[in-house]
């Protein structure tokens, strides 16, 4: 309950950044990491982790030689993972530098991308940045997952956005709907 208040009151002070009013369910968790190739990957990025709705369910399919990246831009939800997961290496910064900290810790690129950003809140230019640091930095042939919410998907920015993800990946495919999260959502799992 704790962490739903927390959450509830970072979306109202910044509800473009955090683009939610809860955090992710478990079961929208582990339909983001299915089909990612986790347990063989070597470098796994998570971009905007919030307060880590998908961060257990990655961690439980993790290879044992694989590194995890976190990076978020808010301050408070960095500080608090990084206190609840000393191990972890997370970044306090925006995606748009993501290739910059994979470079900095000696990573070439990343094998899979697992994405909560609220990417229908963000304006056209601040997506494209986004989606540049993230081609450059996913390997070829590597895997990126990114979600929506099911009652927006008839809307023109949820039109745009599938668009925007077919024109930067050889595939898109969209996941059954996660009737159990709030609100009920589905996975694009697309691959560069």
């Amino acid at each position: 309950m704790a962490e739903n208040l927390r959450f509830l009151s970072a979306f109202l002070r910044s509800p473009l950044s955090i683009g939610a009013i809860a955090p992710s369910s478990r079961w929208l968790a582990a339909r983001m990491v299915e089909g990612m190739d986790l347990e063989t990957a070597e470098t796994v990025v998570e971009l905007g982790p919030g307060t880590g709705a998908f961060t257990g369910a990655i961690l439980e399919h993790l290879g044992p030689e694989s590194r995890y990246m976190a990076v978020e831009l808010n301050e408070e939800f960095a500080r608090r993972l990084r206190a609840a997961r000393p191990d972890l290496h997370v970044v306090h910064d925006s995606a748009e530098r993501l290739a910059e900290h994979l470079a900095a810790a000696g990573r070439a690129h990343a094998d899979s991308i697992i994405c909560g950003l609220p990417w229908a809140s963000f304006p056209k230019q601040l997506q494209e940045r986004i989606m540049s640091s993230t081609m450059q930095s996913l390997r070829s042939g590597g895997r990126f997952a990114t979600f929506a919410y099911v009652h927006a998907a008839w809307l023109p920015t949820a039109r745009r956005f599938r668009r925007f993800l077919e024109a930067h990946f050889t595939e898109v495919r969209t996941t059954p709907v996660v009737w159990r999260n709030l609100p009920p959502a589905f996975v694009y799992r697309c691959t560069k």
